[in-house]
């Protein structure tokens, strides 16, 4: 098993605790914790090839919505790789035109932006990810939810597949399946 593979497990079964700060004896807080999941996304889910220009293009990372997250996020990423790709964490603004990103965070705070952003990114290979509230049902292929102080992973299979994406069994195990037209 990847160290990869070993953090995101860990992650799934614990508190708000991010990997390292656990043994330190220091809490995570939830927006750390939500960036380590999206970075490692990453790691679980393939793009297929035409969703790079090139064996040199970054992995891009985009967030719509709080720039505190895209800060976290660009710490979490920081000298790491994705399948031998440098990794760029890239904010947009509300309303600005969201381009060559292979994942796209969409904050909470734009939850009324997110119908929208998913409808423009179908078929691009994008993976969706957002913390808001039934965000599967409403174009997020894959949601971050509290439940109980813990963060959970729901995807939506059809999203992702439509798009291109295949996520690896091992997360697909870990998290709640939700289809297109309910959950499984």
């Amino acid at each position: 098993m990847t160290l990869f593979r070993k953090l995101l497990l860990a992650i799934l079964a614990s508190p708000l605790v991010a990997p390292g700060l656990h043994a330190a004896g220091a809490t995570a807080t939830e927006l750390q914790v939500k960036a380590v999941f999206v970075y490692n996304f990453s790691h679980f889910v393939d793009w297929p090839d035409a969703a790079f220009g090139g064996d040199t293009e970054p992995f891009m990372i985009g967030v719509v919505g709080n720039d505190g997250f895209a800060s976290l996020l660009d710490d979490v990423v920081r000298g790491e790789l994705v399948d031998g790709r440098s990794i760029q964490v890239r904010r947009f603004r509300a309303g600005e035109p969201i381009t060559d990103v292979h994942l796209l965070f969409v904050d909470r705070s734009q939850g009324s932006q997110l119908e929208q952003i998913a409808e423009l990114l179908k078929g691009r290979g994008t993976l969706t990810v957002s913390d808001l509230d039934d965000a599967t049902r409403r174009g997020a292929m894959i949601q971050l939810a509290n439940v109980n102080n813990r963060i959970r992973v729901r995807i939506n299979v059809d999203s992702a597949r439509a798009a291109g994406l295949s996520v690896n069994s091992n997360l697909l195990r870990q998290a709640e399946i939700v289809r297109s037209g309910g959950r499984e």
